[in-house]
């Protein structure tokens, strides 16, 4: 496994890097023995440096909080590591039974959070996020999280613009904390690919990651062709959450919506994955194979960001990201459908 250049960051990243929402316990709350396995198995099982990708929204800064001490009590190199924070979410005071900020979806945390995208709250969140992780361990990696959210919140488009405004002011502070030599990267995290395009026309960015579109079940042209001019400008590109949630592989949420074949929408994506599945049965593909080596392909992905809950599946992860699908999988994927006609890539 082989490790490539992000742009002119001097960052080396690997094909393979580790999401970590579980231990901010996403949907449910893992043990702290259940989270260190975890770390042993991604840093057993890859090259270093080993990247972990947070955030300050996972679990109101308790992932954050809990990588930082997991790795010192493992004692790691801060030097065997990257951490890529993407920040935008301050931790506060839980006032109430549970936080208001995502209802039902972080199990059992005692904080609270709230979005704080500006100059000033970039750096506070900066600065908390170096707090959580206990001093030893800092972010290399750095970027505004879910700005595409922050847009589509604005009531009318006097206020989108006066947000967005307030984004460039964020990527105004990372410039400063990079120039200061408190990061080293400075990128975009987003689940709508045309928010990152937008903020790529007026920032340079150093990486940028797409969350839920860029796979083997949705990839526009469109898209591939931004991808492409990223590539060209140098900008490194991870692509995330590329089994929709966990549906590709057989799970009942898609985008993190819990989804029924109830309407005519539902119906497609179940049909479009029961196929998928007897595509794979038929070539004995493993379904998460083939979406984390599809997310691959396109122009400018240099690693793909995989998350789990189970430390077990880190193996199975890494042996995705490297292992071989057979020709005839992908041609019959494309002879299907299942995969666009004019798909360059594989």
């Amino acid at each position: 496994m082989e490790h490539t250049p992000a742009g002119k960051t001097g960052i080396r990243l690997p094909p393979i890097i580790f999401g970590t929402s579980a231990f901010g316990n996403l949907y449910s709350a893992l043990s702290d023995d259940t989270k260190t396995a975890i770390v042993k198995e991604c840093l057993n099982h890859v090259p270093k440096p080993v990247v972990f990708d947070s955030a300050g929204k996972y679990g109101a800064g308790l992932a954050l909080e809990k990588l930082g001490e997991i790795l010192g009590k493992l004692e790691v190199p801060a030097e065997d590591i990257i951490i890529s924070n993407k920040l935008g979410w301050l931790r506060t005071p839980l006032t109430g039974p549970e936080p208001l900020f995502e209802k039902d979806v972080w199990i059992d945390i005692r904080h609270d959070a709230r979005q704080n995208i500006s100059y000033n709250g970039i750096v506070e969140c900066m600065e908390q996020g170096n707090e959580l992780l206990g001093g030893k361990y800092k972010p290399q990696m750095v970027s505004v999280h879910d700005p595409d959210e922050y847009l589509a919140a604005a009531g009318n488009s006097k206020e989108s613009d006066r947000r967005f405004g307030n984004i460039i002011d964020a990527y105004r502070a990372l410039s400063v904390l990079k120039s200061e030599g408190k990061a080293k990267a400075i990128g975009v995290g987003a689940k709508n690919w045309l928010t990152i395009r937008t903020i790529a026309n007026e920032v340079d960015l150093d990486w940028a990651m797409f969350a839920n579109s860029m796979t083997i079940y949705r990839h526009p042209k469109d898209l591939l062709d931004f991808m492409g001019k990223l590539k060209e400008k140098g900008t490194a590109i991870i692509n995330s959450a590329v089994f929709h949630a966990g549906f590709l592989t057989g799970g009942e949420y898609f985008d993190y919506v819990r989804i029924k074949p109830d309407s005519e929408e539902n119906r497609l994506k179940f049909q479009w994955r029961d196929r998928f599945f007897s595509v794979c049965k038929k070539h004995n593909v493993v379904p998460a194979d083939a979406c984390v080596r599809f997310a691959l392909t396109p122009p400018g992905v240099i690693s793909v960001s995989l998350n789990t809950s189970v430390p077990e599946r880190i193996k199975k992860n890494v042996e995705s990201v490297e292992c071989e699908i057979p020709r005839d999988f992908w041609k019959e994927m494309i002879e299907k459908e299942l995969i666009d006609r004019d798909y360059p890539y594989l």
